[in-house]
C-alpha cells in the first residue's frame, strides 16, 4: 500500500476515517475518535471495562476471582493499588533496567553468532525474560516461549459449540492452557509457597488466590508485558531501519531523548488500537458541536490510532513521527497505554525494556533488515502482529 508524504504509519489499519468525533456506528456501537471525549469515557466512573472476551469471563461462578484486567470499581482499584510497587519508575530504573540488559545481550548473541535471525523471535524472548521475573515465573521447563506462542497465536479464532472450526479453537486453547500451566504456572507456585519472593505470584499466593486464579493472572500480565512489548519493539525497529534520521537521532541520543523517539513512534503505531468500555449510566462525553450523550448500557470504542493522531490534541502533522513534538497542550497526550483507572500499569516497564533492547541492537556492527515484515491485524482490539522481519550483522 503506497504512503502519502504526510503519513509514515507502517500499521495503517485502513478503517475508513468518519467525519464525526463521537457517533453511532450502523451496528449501534458508539465510537470515538477525538481525544478529549476519550479521555472523557476511559476516566469515568461510569463505565467498565468491556470486549477481550469479558463476557466469557463473566459467566464464571461468583466465587471465582477474575482477573485484573477484568475488575472494576473498588475491588480493581485495591488490586492495582497493592501492586504498584512491582511498576514504579524507580523500581524500573534499580531493578529491571538491568535484568532487561542481561537479557538483551542473551537473546542477541545467536544473532552475532548467526549472522541473521527474525527481529520477532529476539523481541519476544526479551520481553519473555523481563515478564516472568516481574510475574514470578522463574522455575519453567524448556520451551516456554514456544508454548507462549502458541497461546498467543498471530491470529485468534472465535470459540464456540455451533461449528467444528469453534469447538477445534476452543480445545487447542484449553489444551494451551493446560501447557502452561503445568510447565511454567505450576512448578513457580511451588516454589513461591515453599519460599515467598518479591514477586507477583507470591503476592496473589499471600492473597489466598487458587492456582486457576493464578493461572489467569499469569496469562493477563504475559499477554500485556510480553505480546504487546514484542509487537511494539518491531514496529519501532521497522520505522529506524526505514528513517536514517530517526536512526540517527535515537543511536545519539541519550535515555530521554531515545525514550522520547519510542513515544512518538508508540502514538502513530499504538499497538493496541481499540479500547471497549460500557457505560453504567448516561455519560456526557464532548462532541464537535457541544456535549454528547452516550446512554447507559452503550458499547463504547475508542479507536486509539485515531484518537491519537486528533490534531486538535497532538499538533500539525499528527501522521509524521515528530519526536518533542509541540502538542496543543504542551503535555504529551497519546493514549496508546490508555488512560484512567485501566492505564497499563507496565508502561514505564514496556518502554524501558524497549529502548535498551533496540539501542543495543542498533548499536551492532553491521546491523541492517534484510526483510520488511509483513503486518496482520486481530480484529478484537484492532492490533498488529509483525511478522517476517529478518536483520543481520557483519559479524560477533
Amino acid at each position: 500500500m503506497s504512503r502519502a508524504d504526510d503519513d509514515a504509519r507502517k500499521t495503517d489499519r485502513d478503517r475508513p476515517r468518519r467525519a464525526y468525533p463521537v457517533g453511532r456506528d450502523d451496528d449501534g456501537t458508539w465510537q470515538i475518535r477525538e481525544h478529549r471525549a476519550a479521555r472523557t469515557v476511559l476516566r469515568s466512573a461510569d463505565t467498565v471495562q468491556a470486549g477481550l472476551g469479558i463476557e466469557t469471563v463473566e459467566k464464571l461462578p461468583a466465587r471465582i476471582r477474575r482477573p485484573v484486567l477484568y475488575r472494576d470499581g473498588p475491588e480493581h482499584r485495591e488490586h492495582r493499588r497493592q501492586t504498584a510497587r512491582y511498576f514504579t519508575p524507580r523500581r524500573v530504573e534499580e531493578h529491571y533496567r538491568d535484568l532487561a540488559e542481561r537479557v538483551t545481550e542473551k537473546h542477541l548473541a545467536p544473532l552475532r553468532t548467526a549472522g541473521a535471525a527474525r527481529l520477532e523471535d529476539l523481541s519476544f524472548g526479551v520481553a519473555i525474560d523481563v515478564a516472568c521475573e516481574v510475574i514470578g515465573l522463574t522455575r519453567s521447563r524448556p520451551g516456554i516461549q514456544r508454548r507462549l506462542e502458541r497461546f498467543f497465536p498471530e491470529k485468534f479464532g472465535r470459540p464456540g459449540l455451533t461449528s467444528l472450526h469453534g469447538i477445534h479453537w476452543m480445545f487447542r486453547q484449553n489444551t494451551n492452557w493446560l501447557r502452561v500451566y503445568l510447565a511454567d504456572v505450576r512448578p513457580a507456585i511451588r516454589a513461591h509457597r515453599a519460599r515467598p519472593d518479591d514477586n507477583l505470584i507470591s503476592h496473589l499466593i499471600a492473597e489466598g488466590c487458587t492456582d486457576a486464579e493464578i493461572l489467569g493472572e499469569c496469562l493477563t500480565y504475559a499477554a500485556a508485558g510480553m505480546v504487546t512489548t514484542r509487537e511494539f519493539s518491531c514496529v519501532a525497529a521497522w520505522h529506524l531501519f526505514t528513517d536514517a534520521g530517526l536512526r540517527d537521532r535515537f543511536r545519539a541520543g541519550d535515555g530521554p531523548q531515545r525514550l522520547a523517539v519510542l513515544h512518538e513512534i508508540l502514538r502513530l503505531e499504538p499497538v493496541v488500537a481499540r479500547l471497549s468500555r460500557r457505560t453504567t449510566a448516561d455519560l456526557k462525553v464532548p462532541g464537535a458541536e457541544g456535549p454528547v450523550t452516550v446512554p447507559a448500557g452503550a458499547l463504547v470504542d475508542i479507536l486509539v490510532d485515531e484518537v491519537n493522531t486528533d490534531p486538535g490534541a497532538v499538533g500539525a502533522d499528527p501522521l509524521l513521527v515528530r519526536p518533542g513534538r509541540p502538542t496543543a497542550t504542551g503535555k504529551a497526550m497519546a493514549l496508546s497505554f490508555g488512560d484512567g483507572p485501566h492505564r497499563c500499569p507496565g508502561a514505564d516497564l514496556a518502554m524501558a525494556e524497549t529502548d535498551v533492547f533496540l539501542s543495543r541492537l542498533f548499536a551492532l556492527k553491521g546491523i541492517r533488515m534484510v526483510t520488511p515484515p509483513r503486518v496482520s491485524f486481530q480484529e478484537e482490539t484492532s492490533g498488529y502482529a509483525i511478522r517476517g522481519l529478518e536483520v543481520a550483522v557483519d559479524g560477533p
